[in-house]
């Protein structure tokens, strides 16, 4: 019975003084400030952790920028979506303006549902936000997007298969 070497795991602590100031430093050139480049650079290394069973790197810095990248489409992509937010809440008289509080949960949840819903392909992700979002029919759908309402009843499907599978179960 033969075995299959295993690498050593990657010393974390060794991996952050050798690399963090690199990533530090690679991160604030793209973002442009060095406070969200610390915070980024500081989620890269929770990432590292996170996952027990990383071997010993032959690229270090390949693996943390790989990583930082998803981070940075991220960050930019909540951003987009805070900015879209308030662009809506500065739309809304000021009598109906929600609270700080109130604001903070609801782009939480925007950002949760784009995150769910950035696993769907761009077709099936446009028509569970026509139907869910502004409402329209498969029919409707259909066509704007081209496709036969039977397509639109599959994407929905696949969307809402795709939520129920990363919906949290222990969510109240």
């Amino acid at each position: 019975m033969s075995s299959v070497p295993l690498l050593p795991q990657v010393d974390v602590t060794a991996l952050y003084s050798d690399h963090h100031g690199w990533l530090q430093g690679w991160l604030r050139r793209k973002m442009g400030n060095a406070v969200d480049a610390a915070d980024l650079a500081h989620d890269t290394f929770l990432r590292v952790l996170a996952r027990r069973d990383t071997p010993r790197l032959l690229a270090p810095r390949a693996y943390l920028g790989a990583i930082a990248r998803g981070l940075v489409a991220d960050f930019f992509r909540h951003k987009d979506i805070e900015r879209a937010y308030l662009d809506a809440l500065a739309a809304l008289p000021e009598t109906h303006a929600p609270s700080l509080e109130a604001r903070a949960i609801v782009l939480e949840a925007l950002v949760a549902i784009d995150t769910m819903l950035d696993g769907l392909k761009p077709a099936v992700r446009q028509a569970f936000l026509l139907s869910q979002l502004d409402g329209l029919t498969y029919e409707q759908i259909a066509q704007q997007l081209g496709v036969t309402k039977r397509t639109v009843s599959n994407y929905m499907c696949t969307a809402i298969g795709h939520c129920v599978e990363h919906c949290d179960p222990l969510a109240p």
